[in-house]
């Protein structure tokens, strides 16, 4: 039996021993456990303090930007309407014989236009609303322009001319027709009597849709090509779109169909030209037919208004016959009797 005892002593000595050894290698990779435990915890540490700052510091942002678009709400709520400029209280430049402008003095961008009195002589009254990047608008104008300035040079018609910004978002970014109906204004305020010029010249240098447009050192080169004195204080227009705030005030006011003495309740794109207060729906490319359609308009102004004077004098003639059969019927009131004593 001390064999097996022996044998038994002996491996239970064998497997104490094993044991033993074994011990240190537990502990170290307890250890090492515990040692990447505390490293992830730091580390979630730092993510969550990161995380923190960054939510911190995006609803500080947040918190600005509300504060800014309610100061600029305020701000655009309580400052006065931007200025209009001069010679266009109509909303439009009036254009007479010679090429000479009406002058008119300026009004603030939101305050109702001024409509032109239209001439009692005879004188057709035109007026073109245009974008100055509409194609249509152009090929209007070359059709007709020759024509246009023959009226102006006798006298026979006046042309009003309204700058539009339409298609705004069709110039890539640049905005284009609103800047050109911004130095068309300016050139209105600082030199009238070249708006005629100015604005022939923008249709013939008239960039395409989809492009970026002419930049504003050009729309100055064209103004003062068209004879405009480019001073300091005409650059600054141009380049400060001084004038943008009624340039988009008066394009939403023909948008909705405010245009006064006329037979227009809903527009339907540019060019809009209007003869004697009827719109022209025929060819813009068809010269002679605009021209008829002048002359129809401006028979029926002279019919009208020689009906209307033929009524004038036939009311006068009534009133001296009336003023007469009271005369002749009617009997002079007698003195008074003097009372009797």
């Amino acid at each position: 039996m001390r064999p097996a005892l022996y044998v038994l002593g002996s491996d239970f000595s064998m497997t104490n021993g094993d044991s033993r050894e074994a011990q240190p290698a537990k502990n170290r990779r307890r250890q090492e456990a515990r040692e990447k435990a505390r490293v992830h915890r730091e580390r979630q540490a730092r993510r969550d303090r990161r995380g923190r700052v960054a939510l911190q510091g995006g609803l500080a942002l947040v918190l600005v930007a509300i504060v800014t678009t309610v100061g600029l709400i305020i701000w655009n709520g309580v400052q006065p309407p931007g200025p209009g400029p001069a010679n266009m209280a109509s909303d439009g430049i009036h254009i007479g014989e010679g090429f000479v402008a009406t002058p008119t003095a300026a009004l603030a961008s939101d305050a109702d236009p001024v409509p032109t009195q239209s001439d009692e002589n005879g004188t057709v009254d035109i007026r073109v609303y245009v974008d100055y990047l509409c194609p249509y608008c152009k090929l209007f104008e070359e059709t007709n322009a020759e024509q246009l300035e023959g009226y102006l040079e006798t006298g026979a018609a006046t042309v009003e001319i309204h700058p539009l910004a339409v298609l705004t978002s069709r110039s890539q970014g640049t905005q284009y027709s609103l800047r050109a109906a911004n130095a068309a204004a300016c050139v209105a305020n600082y030199a009238p009597d070249n708006f005629w010029s100015f604005n022939s010249l923008l249709f013939e240098n008239q960039p395409a849709e989809q492009t970026s447009g002419l930049p504003d050192t050009e729309l100055l080169d064209i103004a003062e090509e068209a004879g405009v004195p480019v001073t300091g204080d005409m650059t600054d227009c141009v380049t400060d779109q001084r004038y943008k705030g009624w340039v988009n005030a008066a394009t939403d006011r023909v948008l909705a169909a405010d245009i006064p003495n006329s037979n227009i309740d809903e527009v339907d794109g540019t060019p809009i030209v209007i003869v004697n207060g009827k719109q022209y729906r025929g060819a813009l490319d068809d010269a002679s037919e605009f021209a008829a359609f002048v002359l129809a308009q401006s028979a029926d102004g002279a019919t009208s208004a020689g009906t209307s004077a033929d009524a004038d004098q036939d009311a006068e003639g009534d009133a001296e016959s009336d003023e007469d059969d009271a005369d002749e019927s009617t009997p002079a009131p007698s003195e008074s009797p003097t009372p009797a004593p």
